[in-house]
């Protein structure tokens, strides 16, 4: 959809009183929520998404709001309950907010908001300091099962898809996931900052928020959490390369406000879609290692039901979750 033809259906719908004038016209002053601190994935995300929005002519102006902490739950907090029906908004999230959301046990539901569009998925890679006395992912094992709580692993917030990794490595190698020490920080700059200054032993992230230390020696990655090697690092072994049996990606997303209207909800769609479609938004693609998963509306909210199926029973393999007995349920 272009952007006159976009603005023509907002302002059909005020006229027809279905939607405030005041929020007529979503495409033209864009804000975007990343529940995360700056510099990490979903940081990375937003902000380009926001200017493939801009270069191809769908939003007038992008501003963007960080808040980070709780895998994303503290931002989608207010995000879901506030401004319900505003067009303008929308926010970026991931399997990394559905970990945390199970993890913290948090009450409010993510899909009181309006499910959107899948952007992109994205494997995670573990990396060590230069520095580090380890020099590979087996060195780093061998010390986890010797003293498991003398290994630090660090990541993203408490039920971010590298925690359930190190949880998920920990039972792969016979190890109690209970005894994984896990340094959780508020979004991948923070993580990466973490590994470059050795407060943690390994550290795990996305590759597009690592790619650029490892292309300089500041880390040194030892394992992805891919099926097969990539492109990107193809030299670096997988888990199950070195005898671990874990395989997780990692997906990002869209949600809008709560209550939007099927012609809000595909008027943003179709904007979106056309982002997605834009030169910087494939060029963004290819610089960041990402895989494009574009899933949108209705598909998408299924897609992101299935996937709290999914990792609660991941998580409550890896231990990471307590199966409630039936009196509790």
């Amino acid at each position: 959809m272009d952007r006159a033809t976009f603005l023509k259906s907002m302002a059909a719908l005020a006229a027809a009183g279905a939607m405030p004038v005041a929020r007529a016209q979503p495409g033209v002053n864009l804000k975007v929520l990343i529940p995360a601190s700056p510099g990490g994935g979903w940081d990375m995300t937003g902000r380009a998404l926001g200017q493939a929005m801009l270069d191809a002519k769908q939003a007038a102006t992008v501003t963007y709001t960080n808040v980070g902490g709780a895998a994303g739950v503290l931002g989608m907090g207010p995000f879901i309950a506030r401004d319900k029906g505003d067009a303008t908004q929308i926010m970026v999230m991931g399997a990394v907010m559905l970990g945390g959301l199970i993890a913290s046990r948090w009450p409010m539901n993510l899909m009181r908001g309006t499910p959107l569009m899948r952007l992109t998925t994205e494997y995670n890679v573990f990396v060590l300091s230069p520095n580090s006395p380890f020099k590979t992912m087996g060195d780093v094992i061998a010390q986890f099962k010797k003293d498991p709580e003398s290994v630090q692993w660090g990541g993203g917030s408490s039920g971010s898809t590298e925690h359930i990794a190190a949880a998920m490595i920990a039972r792969a190698v016979g190890v109690n996931p209970a005894r994984v020490n896990y340094v959780a920080s508020s979004g991948g700059g923070e993580a990466a900052a973490d590994v470059l200054e050795g407060r943690v032993t390994i550290g795990g992230s996305g590759l597009s928020e690592v790619v650029e230390h490892l292309r300089s020696g500041r880390m040194k990655a030892v394992a992805v959490t891919s099926g097969q090697r990539l492109a990107m690092i193809k030299d670096i072994p997988t888990l199950k390369e070195q005898g671990i049996d874990v395989e997780i990606s990692n997906w990002r997303g869209l949600f809008g406000k709560r209550d939007l209207m099927p012609a809000q909800r595909q008027a943003l769609i179709d904007a979106l879609l056309a982002a997605t479609q834009s030169p910087s938004w494939q060029q963004t693609l290819e610089k960041n290692g990402w895989t494009s998963a574009v899933l949108a509306g209705d598909e998408f909210g299924k897609f992101v039901e299935s996937e709290f199926v999914s990792l609660r029973r991941i998580m409550e393999t890896a231990g990471m979750v307590v199966v409630p007995i039936p009196w509790q349920q």
